[in-house]
């Protein structure tokens, strides 16, 4: 074919520069209203392999099948909620009156979608007990950020925002920094040896230089925080806000709403609790629930129900802390958010807690004698191991998730929370099957006896993929972030 038509197929090297092009004009020349400093001027050829559409193609299509998801396998990292979302979820986003609008369109235009927002406003009202809520941050740490704006902007009201924020230890780390970032100083506070707050080190905390109390609950070692009403109305006594992280959220859907526990203002991490896939860094959602008295800060637009029965985004809050982002939200996450909480029903979100709190716990029951466990305690969504056991033979928590590797599964979140030392901490989420579950409780307990008979081969872990252990500190420190062509 290629004689008949008069033209020479080559399939040139991967790494073969191309030699036919222009290289000097290849080099970036200065525009000449633009002073380009000389120094970040190419002068020399960029170096592009000349591969064919089919090369491009499959080494692609290589690279995707190396990356590990949870439609290939199960990913029990805890704290991020990795579990699988309903397709009907992205079938119901994808859908093209919600794809095609725009936020300039006019509101009578869009008022399917703006009755999306309402509902699921009205639904995540009645899932917190919360009184009112902003569906505009961008994502869980926007939530909190947001949140402390609005605690502050109540407090500024009452002559005094004061300075402190107490951050238990077993806090995400997001929310020390989001502290910080709206001008207060993080102050931590221990766990009890229940791995929980106590009231007695509260009321110790406790003053009128103290804005609010951030809390997780349950908290990121799994555990219930069941001194939480009356730690809240000691924080309320001298004037302070109770923070509810939402992050965890999924544990007790159903089960106990918390504003009843006392928290005052709470984020929803959407894109953990209802239906949406947030590997790879997005996107996410952070809507705020909170009580009366926060809510004439909270941020604008705020959608608002007219006489005539539509609805609106209105900035006519004059008590607002204003914008926290372009637009309001992230739009299509709210509509799976939604999706998955008609479909679902009260009764089946009450059963998405109730099994992920139950296959935390067997694989909790299933795996502490091979591995250590600091808080020998019921636990909720996740649970937290630690690698006292193994380390009696030089073998550590990294080496563990390394070796788990070679087993087909994602490791586990390593080294979090900071107040256990080696921890392995495990979410298994409501979605995944026993069978799944027994085959990592399996791969575990093989990986234990490992770590005593064999140690040399979990430390050199992982074996069978594609990439063997790479230095990661190495990786950090000296990133390789271009593309290098061979030369000759």
């Amino acid at each position: 074919m290629g004689a008949s038509s008069g033209i020479e197929f080559t399939e040139p090297s991967v790494f073969e520069l191309t030699e036919d092009v222009d290289y000097e004009s290849s080099v970036a020349k200065e525009p000449e209203d633009v002073n380009i400093p000389p120094h970040l001027l190419r002068k020399t050829r960029l170096g592009l392999p000349q591969i064919s559409e089919v090369q491009v193609v499959r080494h692609f299509t290589r690279l995707s099948r190396r990356n590990f998801g949870v439609d290939v396998g199960f990913y029990p990292l805890g704290s991020c909620t990795m579990k699988y979302n309903p397709k009907v979820c992205e079938d119901m986003a994808s859908l093209e009156g919600f794809t095609a609008i725009h936020p300039y369109f006019p509101r009578e235009f869009v008022q399917g979608a703006l009755s999306v927002m309402w509902r699921l406003e009205q639904a995540l009202k009645e899932i917190s007990g919360m009184d009112a809520i902003s569906l505009a941050p961008a994502a869980g740490a926007h939530g909190e950020l947001t949140g402390l704006k609005v605690i502050r902007k109540a407090l500024e009201k009452r002559g005094n925002p004061r300075r402190k924020v107490l951050v238990p230890d077993t806090a995400h780390g997001t929310n020390p920094a989001s502290s910080k970032l709206c001008g207060y100083e993080p102050v931590e506070i221990k766990s009890s040896r229940l791995g929980i707050l106590d009231k007695e080190t509260i009321e110790r905390a406790m003053d009128e230089d103290v804005a609010c109390l951030m809390i997780t609950n349950p908290n990121t070692l799994g555990l219930f925080e069941r001194e939480l009403l009356t730690i809240s109305k000691i924080v309320h006594e001298k004037g302070g806000f109770v923070y509810g992280d939402g992050a965890n959220l999924n544990a007790i859907l159903g089960k106990a709403k918390p504003s009843l526990l006392g928290v005052d203002c709470l984020q929803f991490n959407l894109h953990k609790t209802f239906g949406t896939p947030h590997g790879g860094g997005g996107p996410g959602a952070g809507p705020i629930g909170v009580t009366k008295e926060l809510e004439p800060y909270l941020p604008v637009p705020r959608l608002v129900r007219l006489e005539d029965g539509t609805l609106a985004l209105s900035e006519d809050f004059e008590d607002s802390i204003g914008r926290v982002r372009s637009f309001y939200g992230q739009f299509l996450v709210m509509v799976k958010a939604l999706t998955y909480i008609l479909a679902l029903g009260a009764e089946g979100l009450r059963d998405v807690a109730e099994m992920a709190v139950l296959n935390a716990n067997y694989i909790r029951a299933m795996l502490k004698d091979d591995y250590h466990l600091p808080f020998d305690l019921t636990c909720m969504h996740e649970v937290v191991f630690s690698d006292k056991y193994q380390t009696k033979n030089g073998v550590h928590t990294m080496d563990i998730a390394k070796r788990l590797m070679d087993y087909g599964f994602h490791p586990p979140t390593v080294y979090f929370p900071l107040i256990v030392s080696g921890a392995l901490m495990i979410e298994p989420t409501e979605t995944e099957t026993k069978e799944t579950l027994d085959e990592f409780i399996s791969a575990m307990k093989t990986i234990a006896k490992e770590a005593k008979t064999d140690p040399e081969k979990v430390k050199s872990a992982p074996h069978f993929t594609s990439i063997s252990r790479p230095d990661e500190v190495l990786a950090a420190r000296k990133p390789r972030l271009v593309f290098w062509a061979k030369e000759g």
